[in-house]
């Protein structure tokens, strides 16, 4: 506590006294332009809505489409708000000015997000409401949790990824036109804060003990069991929008691992050299709770694809899994901006186990 100009204060004198490896510091320089990036893309939410209302002649949605659509995108609501206060969180703690940066524009963009969605679910008929157990208890792991680096996690690589894998098949699937091209506007942003995590969870990883590591898989476990019963709630939902549960499991299981082998790799360590449990759990479950039409009903074949899957090793998945969500034009503040070419391949240190 700081009196009087004398004792601790929170202003961090020593954000520039940091000593970095030359990896470290180009990282950095990507949060950095995280930041720089998010001034040149950002977007008028309320004047792109209207722009889309108008464009398409308002929202035409049959009503069971409408309700199954008020089930989704209120869960992708209050993520937003939690993504507003977490990368607000972030960008009081961390401690070098890049990664600082990142997350304030971060929450800037997460501010928008939330009162677009708002204002779209407003002309659904949507009245605000709290969410299932589920997703608010997925939600509150992350905002509660003190660690920097579990929130990283948790957040970035995590529970943005869902959001993203969503917002893409939700897109694809044409289901109202309105919000799928709003989802272009959503996923160029999101892929963004992908990226925070990506760039600066290595740098704490680098910190923790083996101990320290495993602590935190464990962490990565119970995000995973709280957002596979959030999909299951949503099953039905997804149905009706003609949305297999699965291909969102899928999607999101690629992106994440993608995102999770670079931040690993960052530091040299083989994300595949010793078996990530939270990762074998996420695959084992996923074949009991959304069984294939093969397995469904018929236990003994559940079994089975459960043990299979849960010794199953994933290939590592490329980056090329986000360059989807970079690959739509959109209308900025400053015009319109194009697709974004894909970040040339990075020489890697020589992988170790952990």
């Amino acid at each position: 506590m700081a009196i009087a100009g004398f004792g601790k204060s929170q202003l961090r004198y020593d954000m520039f006294d940091i000593t970095r490896s030359a990896d470290e510091a180009r990282r950095l320089t990507k949060c950095e332009r995280i930041y720089h990036r998010s001034q040149e893309m950002a977007w008028d939410g309320k004047a792109i809505l209207a722009m889309l209302i108008e464009k398409h002649g308002g929202i035409h949605i049959s009503d069971e489409k409408k309700e199954a659509l008020k089930s989704v995108f209120a869960i992708i609501l209050w993520g937003e708000l939690a993504a507003w206060k977490i990368s607000a969180q972030l960008a009081d703690e961390l401690i070098p000015l890049e990664a600082k940066m990142a997350a304030t524009s971060q929450s800037f963009d997460e501010a928008r997000h939330f009162y677009v969605m708002h204002d779209y679910l407003t002309e659904l008929g949507y009245e605000p409401q709290r969410l299932d157990r589920a997703p608010q208890a997925l939600l509150d792991l992350v905002l509660d949790t003190p660690n920097l680096a579990y929130k990283l996690l948790g957040m970035q690589l995590m529970i943005e990824t869902i959001a993203l894998t969503v917002f893409q098949t939700v897109r694809e699937s044409n289901v109202e036109p309105v919000l799928c091209e709003l989802m272009k506007y959503f996923e160029r942003d999101e892929a963004r804060h992908v990226g925070l995590g990506m760039q600066y969870l290595p740098s704490l990883i680098a910190q923790m003990s083996k101990r320290e590591v495993t602590q935190m898989i464990t962490f990565q476990v119970r995000v995973m069991i709280w957002a596979l019963w959030e999909n299951k709630i949503l099953e039905k939902d997804f149905a009706v929008l003609g949305i297999d549960p699965r291909k969102i499991l899928d999607r999101g299981r690629k992106k994440q691992l993608a995102a999770l082998h670079e931040a690993f790799n960052a530091l040299g360590i083989d994300w595949q050299k010793d078996r990530n449990y939270a990762v074998a759990t996420l695959n084992s479950a996923i074949e009991f709770i959304f069984p294939t039409d093969e397995t469904k009903g018929r236990p003994f074949k559940q079994f089975d694809a459960a043990w299979k899957a849960f010794f199953h090793r994933d290939p590592i998945h490329s980056m090329d899994e986000f360059n989807v969500h970079v690959s739509h034009e959109i209308v900025t503040a400053r015009g319109v901006v194009d697709a974004e070419p894909p970040e040339p391949a990075e020489p890697r240190p020589k992988l170790v186990s952990v």
